[in-house]
């Protein structure tokens, strides 16, 4: 059966367009809403941004419930960020040991902070009493006070540089 109408026929056709293109879009917005919603990676809720000459390889320490765990490494290349803690921040404290790719420590002067442990290679360790009869070293993390805040970016910088 055929339209014996000319414009009949085109506004059908444009009709069905228009219907699939709507679809089209419902169907992208409802992907790119679930893809940005719960389907993207969550935003750093604590980064560490190397602002110095060097490479720096980084552990982070937090407290949770008086027992205080501390974990490496990362490698933050010279003038770039890494997202160390993914979650939201509980704790208002964070503490941060950092050294250069020699071992030395870059973190120095005086701050506050803890004794806390570290291995030679990828750690994650609960506690810090005895870290030599566990195999690890002790070390001074500074602490970071991110005011009770969900999310921080610590900004490392040359000791010479304002």
């Amino acid at each position: 059966m055929r339209l014996g109408n000319g414009a009949a026929s085109q506004a059908v056709a444009d009709g069905w367009k228009v219907k699939n293109l709507r679809g089209a879009i419902a169907a992208l917005l409802t992907f790119l809403g679930f893809f940005l919603g719960t389907g993207a990676p969550a935003k750093a809720q604590f980064a560490v941004c190397n602002q110095t000459i060097d490479a720096i390889n980084l552990a982070v320490a937090t407290e949770t419930r008086g027992v205080f765990s501390s974990e490496g490494w990362w490698t933050i290349g010279a003038n770039r960020c890494v997202d160390v803690i993914k979650e939201e921040l509980v704790s208002r404290y964070i503490y941060v040991y950092a050294t250069d790719v020699f071992g030395q420590p870059v973190l120095s002067g005086d701050f506050a902070g803890h004794e806390m442990c570290v291995g030679p290679k990828k750690f994650l360790i609960e506690a810090t009493d005895s870290c030599w009869q566990r195999g690890y070293q002790a070390v001074r993390f500074m602490e970071v006070d991110t005011q009770a805040m969900i999310r921080w970016t610590l900004f490392l910088k040359d000791p010479d540089s304002s």
